[in-house]
């Protein structure tokens, strides 16, 4: 079954929020990008959907998560390396995110993470595939 990811974020202002990501290196979907929204590619398969706030209430009657004090998810994507995972994040402070924790070394999975400009928490990880073993379940690895 083929599917596709769309996450969709608020933001207090599209046009900061599209020239943080653009400085991260993402692309974004003209089709759907106007005065309310538009159509991050993370692949072609993932989207993220930045919706200026009050564009993004009109799709539910729950309150807006207060970033400062909560959060609503963490959005976790892989980098191809230790290095890339660095990297990652060092351009994302670069362009005005903060570190709201240490890197997370694991051995064989090494993470770290920034929040946007809105306080969406963003973790980048690597795991090296040499190190994992098919059939040993996911509680295992993480004890490791």
């Amino acid at each position: 079954m083929a599917t596709k990811i769309f996450v969709n974020l608020p933001v207090k202002d599209l046009n900061k929020s599209v020239e943080f990501f653009t400085s991260l290196g993402y692309n974004f979907n003209p089709q759907f990008t106007d005065e309310n929204a538009t159509c991050m590619i993370i692949s072609e398969d993932i989207y993220v959907m930045l919706l200026v706030e009050e564009y993004f209430k009109s799709f539910t009657k729950k309150e807006i998560a207060d970033t400062k004090i909560s959060a609503e998810s963490i959005i976790c994507l892989s980098a191809e390396s230790r290095e890339g995972v660095d990297e990652w994040v060092s351009k994302a402070v670069s362009a005005g995110a903060t570190t709201p924790n240490e890197p997370q070394d694991q051995g064989l999975m090494y993470g770290h993470g920034f929040q946007d400009l809105d306080g969406h928490l963003w973790e980048i990880m690597y795991m090296d595939p040499s190190a994992i073993n098919q059939e040993q379940p996911a509680s295992e690895i993480s004890a490791q």
